[in-house]
């Protein structure tokens, strides 16, 4: 159960948010690549990307944004734009590496919204929206930066995605699972589904132009 060691629970906090930070970053930097910004653009949309879904939960929870508490993840930030100078080219011949990182930190972030919301003695119904903010939030604020239509409101499995993963989430803690099997779990039906939906280009149904229509 999640509250049986609230030091574990603290600990695996860290550590999900901290992979999060770092596979979130890199996206962001690679999309900011993409668009030829400079090291410093890339650093500043890697970070916006990284910390945008955790401030947005933190602040709708009342508590210091996560980021503010240690400069780890100032840090963290760097060292992803470092890894993307480094080693961009060769990631860019492998066809998934991007879509991997972007994957990784949606279904880490999704984890930890869960986990804090639920730390915090909110209801799941709660914790599985903060969950999705904080997991698809970042992704939403890369886009607009990069003046994009936002991916979670047009194409792929995104947000949903997180709905699942936080569902299963649910399920488990019901079941009294151990925390580590909940963790694994809920992180699989999200990179799953994600998978799954860009492999076979599943996507919601995209509403009628009929139904904008003011005339």
């Amino acid at each position: 159960m999640i509250t049986a060691d609230p030091h574990i629970v603290h600990i695996l906090q860290e550590v999900i948010e901290f992979l999060g930070t770092f596979a979130f970053a890199i996206s962001g930097i690679r999309h900011a690549a993409a668009r030829h910004f400079d090291w410093f653009g890339g650093y500043v949309c890697g970070f916006a990307v990284a910390i945008g879904g955790g401030t947005i939960r933190d602040v709708m929870l009342g508590v210091t944004p996560f980021w503010m508490t240690s400069p780890m993840y100032v840090l963290c930030t760097a060292v992803a734009l470092i890894f993307v100078i480094l080693f961009g080219r060769l990631l860019k011949r492998l066809d998934n590496a991007w879509f991997a990182f972007d994957t990784l930190g949606l279904a880490l972030f999704n984890i930890a919204g869960i986990q804090k919301t639920l730390t915090m003695g909110h209801a799941f119904w709660v914790a599985i929206i903060m969950g999705c903010i904080t997991g698809a939030a970042g992704g939403v604020i890369r886009d607009v930066l990069l003046n994009n239509i936002p991916v979670i409101f047009h194409k792929e499995i995104y947000a949903m995605a997180c709905v699942a993963g936080g569902l299963v989430y649910w399920l488990f803690f019901y079941l009294g699972a151990p925390l580590p099997l909940t963790i694994v779990m809920s992180f699989l039906t999200v990179c799953i589904i994600r998978y799954l939906a860009v492999r076979y280009h599943i996507s919601l149904p995209i509403l009628s132009k009929d139904a904008g229509d003011m005339d």
